[in-house]
C-alpha cells in the first residue's frame, strides 16, 4: 500500500458507525437467545459447545466485510507520474573564450582560463535546454564545438581548453566574436546570444570588433561582453623556463572596457567585469537569469485501481457468514 491515495477519502467517516453497529449487534442477540428459567441444573449435565462459541465469529465476518466496503468506496489507487518538457522558445548560446597567454595571469585563482573553465561548466550544466557551441581565440579563432544539445561533448570540449600555442599569441576579439556569430547566424532558434570573454585589448586578426558586432547586429545575436581581470597590477606570465614552467611578473592590467561596452551596447546585450571568481561566476548567474528558456512541462498519470481486492474481500467474508449461518450454525438461530 504504499505510495497509495484515496479518490474518495469522505467514506472513512463511515467508520464512525462501527462502535454503534457493534453495540447494536450484542443487544440484538441478547434479545434474540432464548432463555428458560428454572429453579435448578442439578438434574442436568452441562456441556459447553464449541460451535456456541465460535458463533461471534459471524458478526466479526460481517464487521470485516463493511470495513473492506468502506475502503472500497474510498477508491484506493496509486498513481505513477512521468513527465515529458518539450522546449517551447529554445536559446543557442556560442561562448567565445580567449585563450591567449595572459589568460594564464594569476589574478583569480589559480588563474583566469581555470576560474573560468570552472564558472562556465557550471554555466552548461545549468541549461539543459538549449543548445551550446565553444569557440576560442587569440590572434586567430576556430570552433571548439559546433552549437550542440550533447552537453557531454561541449563540456569536455571545455575541460581541454588550454593555452598551447597552437594559435599565435595576441588577442583578437574581432577574430573570436565573427567566428561565434557564423556558428549562429543560420540558426533558427527564437534567441541567439554569444558571450565574449577576453582579458585584454584587440591588438590582433583582420576583422575590426566593431564590423564583427555590426555582423551580430545584422543576424539579431545578442552579445554579452566579459572584462576579465582585476584592476591595477596582476602576475603574468612573460617567459618560459627552461624546464617548460612559465616565468611571472607583475604587470598592468589592461582591458578595453569602452570596446567591450560599445559590442553589448550594439547588439542588445551587457558588458560585465569579472575582477574575482566570485564576480565572474555572479556574471554566468546573471546571465543564466537574463536568458531563460521558456519550458513546456507535459505530465501523464497512469492510475491503477486497489478498491477491487477489498470488495472482493467483502463479497468472500458476506458469502462465508451467510454460508456458515445457514449450514453449521443453522440449529443456532
Amino acid at each position: 500500500m504504499e505510495k497509495v491515495t484515496f479518490l474518495n477519502p469522505e467514506f472513512f467517516w463511515l467508520f464512525l458507525i462501527l462502535p454503534g453497529l457493534i453495540f447494536w449487534l450484542i443487544r440484538k442477540r441478547k434479545v434474540q437467545s432464548a432463555t428458560l428459567k428454572m429453579s435448578s441444573l442439578e438434574g442436568f449435565k452441562t456441556s459447553k459447545s464449541v460451535l456456541a462459541k465460535l458463533k461471534p465469529v459471524l458478526v466479526i465476518f460481517r464487521l470485516l466485510a463493511l470495513c473492506s466496503i468502506i475502503v472500497a468506496m474510498a477508491r484506493p489507487r496509486t498513481v505513477d507520474v512521468s513527465s515529458k518538457t518539450k522546449t517551447t522558445k529554445g536559446i543557442d548560446i556560442v561562448m567565445a573564450i580567449d585563450v591567449s597567454g595572459s589568460m594564464l595571469a594569476k589574478d583569480l585563482k589559480p588563474n583566469r582560463m581555470e576560474a573560468l573553465k570552472s564558472v562556465a561548466k557550471t554555466f552548461v550544466e545549468g541549461r539543459p535546454n538549449d543548445r551550446i557551441g565553444l569557440v576560442v581565440y587569440a590572434s586567430e579563432a576556430y570552433t571548439k564545438t559546433p552549437v550542440t544539445s550533447d552537453k557531454a561533448v561541449v563540456l569536455d570540449a571545455l575541460r581541454s581548453v588550454k593555452y598551447d600555442n597552437v594559435l599565435q599569441d595576441g588577442t583578437g576579439i574581432g577574430m573570436g566574436l565573427t567566428t561565434a556569430v557564423n556558428r549562429l547566424k543560420d540558426s533558427k532558434a527564437k534567441s541567439k546570444i554569444i558571450i565574449l570573454l577576453t582579458d585584454g585589448v584587440n591588438n590582433a586578426g583582420f576583422i575590426e570588433p566593431e564590423t564583427a558586432s555590426d555582423i551580430a547586429t545584422e543576424y539579431g545575436i545578442k552579445v554579452y561582453t566579459i572584462g576579465i581581470g582585476t584592476n591595477g597590477m596582476a602576475e603574468f606570465p612573460y617567459a618560459i623556463a627552461p624546464n617548460g614552467s612559465f616565468l611571472f611578473k607583475m604587470m598592468q592590467v589592461e582591458i578595453d572596457v569602452n570596446l567591450l561596452q560599445s559590442i553589448a551596447k550594439k547588439t542588445g546585450g551587457k558588458y560585465f567585469r569579472a575582477t574575482s571568481n566570485q564576480k565572474l561566476e555572479a556574471i554566468y548567474k546573471e546571465i543564466n537569469k537574463l536568458e531563460t528558456t521558456e519550458i513546456e512541462e507535459l505530465k501523464f498519470y497512469d492510475y491503477d485501481e486497489k478498491f477491487r481486492p477489498f470488495a472482493l474481500l467483502a463479497l468472500a467474508l458476506l458469502l462465508l457468514e451467510v454460508g456458515l449461518r445457514n449450514t453449521i450454525f443453522r440449529s443456532f438461530i
